[in-house]
């Protein structure tokens, strides 16, 4: 299963001491989710922020703390950047316990502060939550060159978890390149004959994503084989 280059996230580095500019302009894009893998067990905390440029971010939590702070050096901070999004870093739930984790990162509304290269302020809020959705229940079934993919509807958070109401907002799946994300009514997918034919025999994993209405996914991996 290919998964992204994992990124330790910044835990409580300090009272944020920042002044937001009276003027501040806001970022095109700012998201704090939670990604919980129920085929592996494990749960990290992402992040997505856009503007059309940016030269610092600050991310500052519920508790007025700062968890992330960066910035351009060089041309980057000439210049500025856009698009940000990296992934935090995935225990495993044996190693870490939830609780511990949630703990960590409170639900509520996250700060973005930033500047552009010319100086003008940026700030703009996400809200975190902590209704995690359960792993969809999966299987495949492959007839020649047609290959399906199956799900059931999730309705509720995985056990042991915070027990909020979950609403499903759609579903990702995932097969080597071919990716889709269909409405919360969809149950199934139908791979393109196209992209079968362009699989090697043999055996290739894929994953269905549950997407909660607040930004929180869970995936459950699973595979099947072509001839």
């Amino acid at each position: 299963m290919t998964r992204h280059q994992r990124l330790l996230p910044l835990f409580l580095m300090g009272i944020v001491a920042w002044a937001a500019p009276s003027r501040a302009a806001k970022f095109e894009a700012t998201k704090i989710f939670i990604e919980y893998n129920s085929t592996d067990n494990d749960l990290g905390f992402h992040v997505f922020l856009d503007a059309e440029e940016w030269n610092s971010v600050k991310i500052v939590n519920p508790a007025g703390i700062t968890i992330f702070d960066v910035a351009g050096r060089g041309p980057y901070h000439d210049l500025g950047l856009s698009e940000l999004f990296f992934e935090g870093a995935e225990p495993t739930l044996d190693q870490f316990p939830l609780n511990d984790l949630l703990a960590r990162f409170p639900e509520g509304k996250y700060k973005f502060l930033g500047e552009t290269p010319g100086g003008t302020g940026l700030q703009s809020t996400a809200t975190l939550t902590h209704a995690v959705p359960a792993g969809p229940s999966i299987s495949s079934e492959v007839n020649g060159d047609t290959v399906i993919i199956r799900w059931t509807p999730v309705t509720g958070p995985p056990a042991g978890f915070p027990q909020e109401t979950i609403n499903i907002a759609g579903y990702q799946i995932i097969v080597d390149a071919f990716q889709v994300t269909l409405p919360a009514s969809s149950t199934q997918v139908t791979l393109p004959r196209e992209f079968v034919h362009s699989l090697k025999a043999g055996a290739h994993g894929f994953e269905v994503l549950a997407i909660e209405a607040g930004g929180n996914q869970t995936i459950t991996a699973a595979s099947f084989a072509t001839q």
